[in-house]
């Protein structure tokens, strides 16, 4: 089953995928991309690609970006236009996906992986190889950090629900429970 449902020569995103930090996005989008030989577009990606482009490191860009909110706004801008473009990927994974998706009014499932801060900080210290602690202090100030950015550049917080078709939580499920999950709120999509 390679395509859900067909695109009938137009591009468009079919499902947005968003939470904080540890929450298993990119894990989610990995698993839908190889079961369905699906195309996505990382958020990150964007960010870095523009980085790239400017001839900046990670970390100057980032400094660049809170400096200057219009260069954050024009990353977001950017994202949004290649959600919307002709070669727009099947899968949109960043914090903000599901905003933008459901601001353009894109026809797409918008799902967002709600975890909670402690297992958040499990996942990202296993995966980091960092303690507990350090994890969970880590994505509490991160998401402090991209929570007040989000406030005052947009007026609003990826995780209130008003987005989102699905929202999930994933505290107590292991990515296979996830991805059969969304797999089921793609078949009723059909």
């Amino acid at each position: 089953m390679q395509y859900l449902f067909p695109r009938m020569g137009v591009n468009m995103v079919r499902i947005t995928v968003s939470g904080h930090p540890g929450s298993g996005t990119s894990t989610l989008v990995q698993s839908l991309v190889q079961r369905y030989d699906w195309t996505s577009l990382n958020g990150g990606d964007v960010f870095r690609e523009e980085a790239q482009r400017r001839g900046m490191t990670l970390a100057d860009f980032g400094r660049l970006c809170n400096e200057e909110p219009e260069v954050d706004r024009s990353l977001d801008a950017l994202l949004q236009q290649r959600m919307q473009g002709s070669d727009a990927a099947d899968i949109v994974e960043s914090r903000l996906a599901g905003w933008w998706a459901y601001k353009l009014d894109l026809p797409c499932l918008r799902i967002w992986l709600e975890v909670t801060d402690e297992e958040r900080a499990r996942r990202v210290s296993s995966r980091e190889s960092i303690s507990f602690e350090e994890a969970l202090e880590a994505n509490t100030a991160r998401a402090a950090v991209d929570g007040a950015r989000f406030n005052h550049l947009y007026g609003l917080l990826p995780e209130h629900p008003e987005p989102y078709t699905h929202a999930i939580d994933a505290t107590n499920l292991n990515a296979h429970e996830i991805v059969e999950r969304v797999v089921l709120y793609l078949e009723a999509m059909k």
